[in-house]
């Protein structure tokens, strides 16, 4: 895996969690798209015994060559007409994206943290509906703790959002990995200041049609 950009205290953690599954993902489409395995690039041993020394830092999916001052993501993200990938339709059983990224933040001795509005604190401990792109969390083909995002990670037209696009998922029924939008429902909690950076999650979630 690449070495990481630093990113910023605020959402490194959450970074880097995305990071990693990004990279993973990205990588079996890569390996999809040429039919398998491919015979190693040269010195491409040395080069991952080398990176395997270190605990790798890894950083949201950025093209070569950015920089260090690319800021974190914010907002809802956005999902290009030009994507392949079709956007999450719409539905009025789910929580829109646009209430849980209707959010301001504040700058603390601990990092940004998010202050929720009314609407998203009165959703706390109650029972909702979240749609989203899945983001695996291991490779198995069911999953019981993935993340929902407002736009797919994969898509290299889209550009991710902030802690706000996404949200944690705990799931009570295992839930089965798709490229589809994935719609599950559950105990919503808001998180104020969460270890990983998150401010959402969803527990005890089973899977709706």
């Amino acid at each position: 895996m690449p070495r990481a950009l630093t990113p910023t205290p605020t959402h490194g953690p959450t970074l880097r969690l995305i990071g990693m599954v990004a990279a993973l993902a990205l990588a079996g489409g890569t390996q999809a798209q040429q039919g398998g395995a491919t015979k190693p690039a040269p010195g491409a041993f040395e080069r991952a015994k080398e990176a395997s020394a270190a605990p790798p830092m890894l950083s949201s999916p950025l093209p070569a060559g950015t920089g260090t001052a690319v800021p974190s993501g914010s907002g809802a993200g956005y999902h290009s007409p030009n994507s392949p990938i079709a956007p999450l339709p719409q539905r009025n059983d789910v929580v829109p994206w646009s209430v849980l990224t209707d959010l301001t933040k504040k700058t603390t001795k601990d990092g940004i943290l998010p202050v929720f509005n009314e609407a998203q604190k009165g959703m706390d401990k109650t029972v909702q509906r979240i749609q989203g792109f899945m983001v695996p969390l291991d490779a198995k083909p069911t999953q019981t703790h993935f993340l929902l995002t407002s736009v797919p990670l994969t898509c290299s037209f889209c550009t991710p959002g902030g802690p706000e696009s996404m949200v944690e998922v705990k799931a009570k029924t295992p839930v089965r990995y798709s490229l589809e939008p994935v719609v599950v429902e559950g105990k919503f909690t808001v998180l104020t200041n969460d270890q990983y950076g998150l401010y959402y999650r969803v527990v005890e979630a089973v899977p709706v049609k």
